[in-house]
């Protein structure tokens, strides 16, 4: 588990690496604002749901998808991109080096969690291909030459996306060296 520094001089446990992907694959669909306040709280990480408002109200964490419960008159719930938990972290993290709120929206291009929902939602539809494929009945030369062109569109997607994630990496990186220039 990684650790920071907080501002009280305390050590407080960030989620790890493995942690983080652990949490991705378990949770592809998303989780509810008090899921994602219970993850860190839950590790005594400090974070409310105030906390996670005012983080979206200020576009550092993306806005929820409303999601209908099942059942009549069960009404919806925002579910936010699993991703969001991995920019909480980073937040804390950067707050850690005493960042404030104001500087990580002004200084970081801080898109991780578009980048991520475009990962999510560009294997969703990759996903529903595949399940068209199955659907049909066609020839098998016409399944395996449309299966090979949906692992061509995978593999420039995933490139692509790649490309995007190490852009803003790098925004993050010269805008930590300028900071440390000051």
């Amino acid at each position: 588990m990684d650790y920071i520094l907080d501002k009280k001089k305390s050590i407080s446990p960030l989620l790890s690496a493995d942690e983080l992907a652990e949490l991705e694959a378990a949770n592809p669909e998303g989780l509810s604002s008090a899921e994602i306040v219970e993850v860190f709280s839950g590790r005594g990480i400090k974070f409310s749901e105030a906390t996670f408002r005012k983080y979206v109200q200020q576009g550092l964490l993306p806005r929820s998808r409303r999601v209908g419960a099942k059942g009549k008159h069960k009404g919806s719930r925002g579910i936010y991109p699993v991703g969001t938990i991995r920019q909480i972290n980073e937040i804390k993290r950067m707050m850690s080096f005493d960042y404030t709120i104001e500087e990580i929206c002004q200084q970081f291009a801080f898109i991780g969690g578009e980048i991520e929902e475009v990962r999510r939602l560009i294997g969703k539809i990759l996903e529903k291909l595949e399940q068209s494929i199955d659907s049909y009945e066609r020839d098998d030369v016409t399944n395996v030459g449309m299966r090979k062109r949906i692992e061509e569109a995978k593999r420039s997607a995933d490139s692509w996306v790649d490309q995007l994630e190490d852009v803003a990496v790098r925004l993050r990186e010269q805008a930590q060296l300028a900071r440390d220039a000051v």
